[in-house]
């Protein structure tokens, strides 16, 4: 998608693939043809460039508004597959996002319209370590534990490179654990391309009562691509016509 697009972001959606596919092929409770079901989990990419990996789960879980045979249609003019994710374009999304900083604070309405309504629906925000420089995004997690808010999970994909290169010299995040925790929220550390203990996790999560739960997820940027992977390059380049071969040879 990217590659043939000639933009885009592929070392942090590459990153995210386990933890999409672990949401939404085994755990949220969701129902692709009844897109806006009440009582459904609800997931949000704050982190909104790494929109690729989650439009093609979004195509392969079969929502009706995100056909399979569009996706290399993504940043064209007139496309759904936006640069972005943008509710105008695709109607089953939960938000447009993109615009870094947001995503908490989203989970928190619809964690707290859920909580008024009776229903047991979850919600799951995925952030970027780059986006968590974000005042907003603490804002919201003081928010968040303030009101107990135990149906939001926010699991930050820490690749530890952001778009102008390594988070550590940039603004350093770290311990970016210890601060969800200072926060008030209970808070995990996995292996975030280890589809079982994503699961153990969101489990852990899910049982948790009386607070919100971080998840901070150790990852790869541009993981399964030898040449993208630990590469701040990849962050917002999109691979030549000979890398995408290559790319995709290793992924294969």
């Amino acid at each position: 998608m990217i590659g043939t697009a000639k933009s885009g972001h592929p070392g942090g959606s590459l990153s995210a693939v386990e933890i999409v596919v672990e949401l939404f092929f085994d755990y949220m409770k969701i129902d692709p043809q009844n897109p806006k079901w009440k009582d459904r989990d609800r997931f949000i990419l704050s982190k909104g460039h790494a929109a690729p990996v989650l439009y093609c789960a979004m195509a392969e879980a079969g929502y009706p508004d995100t056909p399979m045979d569009q996706l290399n249609t993504l940043r064209k003019l007139g496309s759904v597959y936006q640069g972005h994710p943008d509710v105008r374009f695709i109607h089953s999304l939960e938000a447009s996002t993109g615009s870094l900083g947001g995503g908490v604070s989203l989970a928190i309405g619809m964690g707290l319209a859920a909580r008024l309504n009776g229903s047991p629906s979850r919600t799951y925000v995925m952030l970027g370590d780059g986006e968590s420089q974000e005042g907003q995004v603490w804002e919201g997690a003081m928010a968040a534990a303030f009101h107990k808010m135990d149906n939001i999970v926010a699991i930050t994909d820490y690749n530890r490179i952001q778009l102008d290169g390594f988070v550590k010299d940039i603004m350093e995040v770290a311990p970016l654990a210890d601060k969800w925790r200072a926060f008030g929220w209970h808070t995990l550390e996995i292996d975030g391309h280890d589809l079982v203990a994503i699961k153990k996790a969101l489990e852990e999560a899910e049982a948790t009562k009386g607070k919100p739960t971080a998840i901070v997820a150790h990852t790869i940027k541009g993981k399964g691509v030898s040449f993208m992977e630990n590469n701040p390059k990849f962050h917002g380049t999109a691979p030549t016509p000979a890398e995408m071969v290559l790319a995709l040879q290793e992924l294969r």
